[in-house]
């Protein structure tokens, strides 16, 4: 696995990431449209900064940190040629321009459609894994819980792939579990919805999931 990671976003949940990659020792170049608005936060962070092109050209891992609205205009700036064969960590959500509904954020996508599946068949020489969408930018990067480490809900095509997020969420200080291939993205996704419930209902914001398993599970 490689230690040159390319982020494309540069939004709070891409800084935050970026900062977490530098930390654990990781070459990190931030793509950006405007990248020279991101000059003090790179100079603070000692990150590269970059178009969009340039950055997924630069890693050898890629994280889609951007608007589930941006997603497609994003990894088409990006460019197939600098996705192909590249492990690229989604973090997307797909909320639509609506306001939430009772505390529930409205979804473009439908309960049998994800937006990882739709960038996976867009890019499908690019290696997708879901990670990060399901909890707060605060609680990314070594999130310190009474309970123990947080479970980081998973899924994409490749074993290997996911193989490799698994070690990265290890050093970010998460426990994984692999939710299978892409389709499971339809239930992943929705963990965003339902991790921003507390917080749109009772400003409570600081929580993670944790998967619980009975005594001898594997």
């Amino acid at each position: 696995m490689g230690k040159r990671v390319g982020v494309l976003g540069s939004g709070q949940v891409g800084q935050v990431l970026a900062a977490g990659f530098r930390k654990h020792g990781y070459e990190v170049k931030v793509g950006s449209r405007e990248p020279a608005k991101l000059r003090d936060f790179a100079v603070r962070e000692n990150v590269e900064t970059g178009t969009f092109a340039e950055a997924a050209a630069f890693g050898a891992i890629l994280v889609l940190a951007v608007h589930g609205k941006a997603a497609p205009e994003v990894l088409q700036l990006a460019g197939a040629p600098n996705l192909a064969g590249k492990v690229v960590i989604d973090a997307t959500n797909p909320i639509g321009e609506e306001p939430a509904q009772h505390g529930v954020l409205r979804f473009f996508t439908g309960p049998n459609d994800s937006l990882m599946e739709r960038s996976q068949a867009a890019f499908p020489q690019a290696r997708f894994v879901k990670a990060w969408n399901s909890v707060g930018a605060a609680f990314m990067v070594n999130p310190s819980f009474p309970g123990g480490p947080p479970t980081m809900f998973i899924c994409g095509n490749e074993p290997a792939a996911k193989g490799d997020v698994a070690e990265i969420l290890g050093q970010f200080g998460w426990s994984s579990e692999d939710m299978g291939l892409v389709e499971s993205a339809r239930a992943i996704e929705p963990l965003c919805q339902l991790w921003c419930a507390p917080g749109l209902l009772r400003g409570q914001w600081s929580h993670a999931f944790k998967l619980l398993k009975s005594s001898g599970a594997p």
